[in-house]
């Protein structure tokens, strides 16, 4: 809706026609997001049911992971909807209550999982670098807390942005769609909005995210001093770390450029219509790209991890030697830590996070 010039009891004019409206589009789109529900929601489930039935929710850690992979399955839930609305040509079919509900809790996912993903960076810091000194802040209730916190801010930040978008008659195009009427009195507003969520879904919890990952990998040669082979074990941590930044940047980088283009299009600084079509055609193969990131995380920091099938089968059967007897990433990082047993509760299952935007 980034076109849209006039609004009349009959529908919506465009000044640039159907923008983004391309036949591939509409086939290759619901794929990719059905492929996206299947996977992030075994994965996310699998994650959801080891740490609650076998695990339990009495670590740091393992709270906030799994209040990732909770949002993650909230917004996992929405995408047979997003499939169907682009498999019909973005018509939508589900009225403006839902239209709004979903819209919402896409970008309440966007939120959740990147604060979430934040925390943890920011406990896994604490533990390793200042495992005396952390201790106190570092308790089970502080990451309840925290998280309903989290849940609260995001909820505030996506609000803003479900109470203006609603369904839309299209004139031109004879087609009901899920999107926001960038109305000149308002522009301004959305604008801010694009902004906020650049700044607070992606350049400061990445900036606070890397951050904690250097001052990890500049902590981790202290462990050769600690623990035998602690060289190789240290490697293998920091490349997991690293993976998840990388993993974090790639997924979301491409739909906040996107973003950020749109921004500049509410601001009239972008006009011509063959730049409204690159955004709008690029927009969903980015958004696939920031969803893939919630399907993709249970696989990249679990599935790869060394014994994990092995270590899930004993944590289905709640074995409580599981973690002890099988060693992995975080069991490594342990001899930097005040809590050694949290951080092998972590072993076979690391952070799911960020979703979508919208």
């Amino acid at each position: 809706m980034d076109n849209v010039t006039s609004d009349s009891n009959t529908g919506l004019a465009l000044a640039c026609n159907m923008t983004g409206h391309h036949s591939f589009i509409f086939t290759f789109i619901p794929v990719v997001y059905s492929f996206n529900f299947i996977i992030g929601l075994i994965g996310n489930s699998l994650v959801v049911a080891v740490i609650y039935f076998c695990l339990k929710l009495k670590t740091v850690a393992n709270i906030f992971v799994f209040n990732l992979a909770v949002s993650d399955l909230t917004f996992l839930l929405t995408l047979p909807i997003w499939a169907i609305s682009t498999a019909t040509g973005y018509h939508w079919l589900f009225g403006d209550l839902l239209c709004k509900t979903i819209a919402g809790m896409a970008l309440l996912n966007l939120y959740t999982s990147i604060f979430l993903l934040t925390a943890l960076s920011v406990d896994r810091y604490l533990a390793i670098v200042h495992p005396v000194q952390s201790r106190r802040c570092r308790t089970v209730i502080y990451a309840r807390v925290t998280c309903v916190l989290v849940w609260v801010v995001s909820f505030g930040l996506s609000l803003p942005t479900a109470i203006i978008r609603g369904t839309h008659f299209i004139q031109d195009n004879n087609v009901t769609v899920c999107a926001i009427h960038h109305k000149e009195d308002i522009r301004n507003v959305l604008a801010a909005l694009s902004l906020m969520k650049s700044v607070f879904g992606f350049l400061l919890p990445i900036t606070v995210i890397l951050t904690c990952y250097c001052l990890i990998g500049r902590a981790l040669p202290k462990a050769r001093d600690i623990q035998r082979n602690a060289r190789s074990n240290g490697d293998e941590v920091l490349n997991m770390l690293a993976a998840a930044a990388l993993s974090f940047f790639l997924c979301w980088a491409p739909h906040q450029i996107f973003n950020f283009m749109e921004m500049l299009l509410l601001l009239k600084v972008i006009t011509s219509c063959d730049v409204v079509d690159i955004i709008d055609t690029g927009m969903p193969f980015t958004i696939c790209i920031a969803f893939f990131n919630s399907c993709m995380n249970p696989i990249l920091y679990s599935f790869v991890g060394k014994n994990f099938r092995r270590n899930l089968l004993k944590l289905l059967r709640c074995s409580s030697t599981s973690v002890a007897s099988h060693p992995a990433l975080s069991t490594k990082m342990s001899s930097l830590s005040y809590r050694t047993s949290e951080l092998s509760h972590l072993s076979v299952i690391k952070t799911p996070s960020l979703p979508r935007a919208t």
